[in-house]
């Protein structure tokens, strides 16, 4: 049901091939190369020359940034700065992603659960690396049994329930993290495709239901940046 991009156009052409094997096979990594070429394009272009005295291009970029400080900064408070890189790209790279799907013969990368799953991972593991530095293993141990103290933690019951809680919640995380992404683009695209196959007479409802996948497509990059975010407040030792 998924309309054609340009991937598999190119590896129906050269069917029989070895390298339309390769395609079908690593058709979203060739995507998300894609999309990371076209994002390191327009920084390039950016940052090449760089005044004082912005021009509209400059203007649009810097305010993008710095939204997406504000909104790390914001929830991280003075931790924010040193989140920025990861969280920044990880919003940019998932919108431009979503959006990609829009463009005629195009398709998004973070429609399939192997990009979707990818893009988790690296913020578990980013997550974890960063409360074992905060607290060290102990107090990570400790932070999971929920900081057990006094009678409760002589009951040793109730810090074990915790710490397997904590620990399920941990490896769920990246899962409703994924699972949330793929699902709401990969059902845009579906829905579009549908659509655009009823003919020329649905095209008033076409135009409304895309204008609701790209709001879509956009609140799902903000969703993934703010849980990231969230998900970091969690395990950083400052209490403001």
């Amino acid at each position: 049901m998924e309309s054609p991009n340009i991937i598999t156009l190119l590896a129906d052409a050269l069917k029989g091939t070895n390298l339309s094997g390769f395609l079908k096979t690593w058709e979203n990594a060739v995507l998300s190369f894609i999309v990371v070429s076209l994002i390191s394009i327009v920084f390039y272009l950016v940052s090449r020359k760089m005044s004082m005295i912005p021009g509209r291009f400059q203007a649009a970029m810097e305010l993008v940034i710095g939204g997406i400080d504000e909104f790390v900064c914001g929830i991280l408070g003075h931790n924010g700065r040193k989140f920025l890189p990861f969280i920044g790209t990880l919003f940019i790279y998932i919108l431009v992603s979503n959006l990609l799907g829009f463009i005629p013969f195009m398709k998004s990368p973070t429609s399939s659960l192997s990009m979707t799953f990818a893009l988790s991972i690296c913020v578990f593991l980013y997550v974890q690396y960063t409360a074992i530095k905060e607290m060290g293993a102990r107090g990570y141990t400790d932070h999971l049994m929920g900081n057990p103290r006094g009678a409760i933690a002589i009951s040793v019951i109730m810090p074990l329930f915790m710490f397997v809680l904590h620990l399920m919640t941990e490896f769920i995380r990246p899962v409703t993290l994924a699972l949330r992404l793929r699902s709401n683009i990969f059902g845009d695209e579906m829905l579009l495709s549908v659509i655009t196959g009823l003919g020329i007479g649905w095209l008033p409802l076409l135009f409304f239901s895309m204008l609701l996948a790209i709001i879509g497509a956009i609140m799902q990059a903000v969703v993934f940046s703010l849980l990231t975010t969230v998900y970091f407040a969690l395990v950083l030792t400052d209490k403001h």
